[in-house]
């Protein structure tokens, strides 16, 4: 399993930067902040794929986390041509810990990388 870099400063072509947002998809600050100005992260779409990046709503519960969690999981494995970079999603603003959230992304396909915070709990 690939580890994400700490810091994603560039993309390569058919890489993804995969970021929590909220579901209004106000991308003010942290890793949603650099996914609008850097990577083409769509202000008002806080959920999906658009650009060189992949929103998952992390700020409406946890209930809500683990189905977005899921519907991206379903994106990545039909995608195998990309490289989804994901990020320590829930784990800022929103509030969680990687114990609660790495689980989610459990049995994630092999073109998905994984924030180090995140290893100890797949």
């Amino acid at each position: 399993m690939d580890v994400t870099p700490k810091a994603v400063t560039e993309l390569k072509p058919d890489e993804v930067f995969v970021f929590g947002s909220n579901a209004e998809g106000n991308h003010g600050g942290g890793a949603a902040l650099t996914a609008h100005r850097r990577f083409g992260a769509v202000w008002g779409e806080g959920h999906g794929h658009h650009g060189q990046t992949y929103a998952i709503d992390t700020m409406s519960g946890l209930t809500t986390l683990a189905s977005e969690a899921g519907d991206f999981l379903r994106y990545a494995e039909a995608h195998p041509e990309l490289r989804f970079l994901l990020t320590p999603v829930g784990c800022g603003i929103a509030g969680y810990t990687p114990q609660q959230v790495a689980p989610l992304f459990r049995g994630a396909p092999g073109n998905v990388t994984m924030p180090e915070s995140f290893l100890p709990y797949l």
